[in-house]
């Protein structure tokens, strides 16, 4: 797996934490206790740093970097879903950050929140808890039910598992 020192900024990785040998962890990051970073995903902490909260997982091609002065902070378990673009944004505990969606800098999104597959969300731009947000510019369209944030709890949970299980049995054959 790509790990990178830049300069004198040397990933943290916890030792439960999995990162796909595709992945890129590069600068001042941390990842905590039973996070997961998916093939593909690229974490760039050299403008400024990221951090990754316990069981948190970043899936397959999302991309995060940091900039001066706006860091990427993740909250504990997390889920960024595929091709998500994360900058310089915080990301408090149990969100789900669907597909292909887009946080700019400064944008807060709060405690058990949905921001939708492909939602755009501006800089500076900052959502309460149990939001669901939706589109381009991304608003809030409703508030979450209490099933909705049971699901969220759920799927953390899955993807702490799933990083168990290729923690313990993948095994690359080629």
């Amino acid at each position: 797996m790509p790990i990178f020192k830049l300069d004198d900024k040397i990933p943290e990785i916890h030792e439960t934490a999995f990162v796909a040998e595709t992945a890129s962890i590069i600068g001042d990051v941390v990842l905590e206790k039973n996070v997961s970073v998916w093939f593909g995903a690229t974490l760039r902490g050299d403008d400024g740093s990221i951090r990754v909260g316990v069981g948190s997982n970043i899936q397959e091609n999302a991309v995060l970097h940091a900039d001066d002065g706006y860091p990427i902070l993740i909250s504990e378990n997390v889920t960024v879903g595929h091709q998500a673009m994360l900058h310089g944004c915080e990301i408090k505990k149990c969100v789900l950050i669907g597909m292909q969606s887009v946080i700019m800098n400064g944008a807060i999104i709060g405690n058990h929140s949905i921001v939708g597959a492909g939602a755009v969300v501006t800089e500076g731009k900052i959502f309460p808890e149990r939001s669901l947000i939706l589109g381009s510019p991304a608003k809030v369209v409703r508030l979450l039910d209490d099933r909705e944030i049971q699901d969220l709890e759920r799927g953390a949970v899955h993807y702490v598992n799933r990083r168990g299980q290729y923690k313990r049995s993948l095994v690359r054959i080629g």
